[in-house]
């Protein structure tokens, strides 16, 4: 029987972004600048997996992410939304907000060794109802082994 577990890291979620890269007495060098929100969402996903996993071990796994974004003022009137307030947050691609959290559920050493250990996956994104809160809610199952 698979094993489950769920937490939730409280915030609108970041997707992972793109390396920048400068050249320093002709060396190139890759970076993620020290400011983006990048680092502090990849320590909260840390904090809550380490928190809730049981070690890393070489089984295979399952992620299931759900990402939900708070709306952005532009989208609310007085009463309600406004007319043509998108449904779905156009914001970032799913994967990069997907390779953020393995990668730091892999930092955290709670579940997995390396993320090349999930075999399957899922990453829904949307904009918070009324009275919801923008968080990224996660679910990490272990996945029993196929009969041979």
């Amino acid at each position: 029987m698979p094993q489950e577990w769920t937490f939730e890291v409280l915030g609108d979620p970041v997707p992972q972004p793109r390396h920048k890269v400068s050249a320093r007495f002709g060396f190139a060098r890759a970076y993620i600048a020290a400011r983006h929100p990048i680092h502090a969402f990849r320590q909260a996903v840390k904090l809550m997996a380490s928190a809730t996993g049981d070690g890393a071990d070489r089984a295979p796994y399952e992620v299931d992410l759900e990402c939900v974004f708070d709306r952005p003022a532009s989208h609310r009137r007085k009463f309600g939304l406004r007319a043509g307030a998108p449904a779905f947050p156009p914001k970032c691609d799913w994967d990069n907000l997907s390779k953020g959290v393995c990668d730091a559920i892999t930092e955290s050493g709670a579940f997995w060794i390396d993320d090349e250990q999930v075999v399957d996956g899922r990453c829904r994104k949307r904009y918070a109802a009324a009275g919801e809160y923008a968080r990224t809610r996660i679910t990490v199952r272990r996945v029993d082994a196929p009969p041979s």
